[in-house]
């Protein structure tokens, strides 16, 4: 498989995850009239799902040959990306706010360490791939590492079905997020194992951003139930009225 054709595997993989992942808590109940969540959800979800698609399209481009395209389209992946970010924030909000209705307000804020941490290693490494345009190599492997983040949430959602238990209200614990971001992280190794395989060694883009998820991914836990992350949340849940 050619390097152009493995970065294409690799945009299939995250649409089929972004969009199989959501199936049974958004799209069945979209289907069936039975979703309930707050239209700022559905804007949340059209901009990510947008966002794979436009990943997929960026990634032919090139695999075709198309690299100006790709790059002038990629104005447009900035835009999306910054209607993503914003839209996590609205998306976290409205979350605190359902769940202080029902007495989990605080339960809620821990768990939006989850979707804020994402959101700011997301960021953190799509603008280090913008910056390293000109340097190939470097930057597509950048955007895979900056789709991991966004995955994990599709990831979850059959997890929360399959081992939710019976009747279960409200936000989960902060760990229960864990397993499908080292499912999601499986993804990196995969990348890591064809550069091995092509290059002969791993690419250090691979060897540092790997890492740095898995330690977003672990560190969710102590700092989401610390009272500084509290404050955080509360901060940022007060942002909207």
């Amino acid at each position: 498989m050619s390097g152009r054709r493995f970065y294409v595997c690799m945009a299939l993989a995250f649409v089929l995850i972004a969009f199989g992942g959501f199936i049974p808590t958004y799209w069945a109940k979209i289907a069936s009239g039975t979703f309930a969540g707050a239209p700022v959800l559905h804007v949340h979800g059209l901009f990510f799902f947008t966002w794979t698609l436009f990943f997929l399209v960026q990634t032919s481009l090139v695999a075709s040959g198309r690299t100006l395209d790709h790059r002038t389209w990629g104005v447009a992946g900035v835009a999306i990306a910054t209607g993503m970010a914003f839209t996590v924030v609205l998306a976290a909000i409205n979350s605190m706010k359902v769940a202080d209705a029902i007495g989990m307000g605080d339960a809620a804020r821990r768990f939006s360490i989850v979707s804020l941490s994402a959101l700011a290693l997301f960021i953190g490494l799509f603008v280090a791939a913008i910056v390293n345009v000109k340097r190939p190599e470097v930057h597509k492997r950048l955007m895979v590492l900056a789709m991991i983040p966004p995955m994990q949430a599709a990831m979850a959602r059959p997890f929360q079905v399959l081992f939710s238990p019976p009747g279960a209200v409200g936000p989960p614990p902060v760990f229960v997020s864990i397993p499908p971001g080292l499912t999601v992280d499986l993804l990196v190794v995969a990348a890591i194992i064809y550069d091995w395989r092509t290059r002969g060694r791993p690419h250090p883009a691979y060897l540092i951003g790997l890492p740095v998820i898995l330690l977003q991914q672990l560190m969710t836990v102590p700092i989401g139930g610390s009272a500084t992350w509290m404050t955080i949340a509360h901060w940022v849940q007060n942002l909207a009225p």
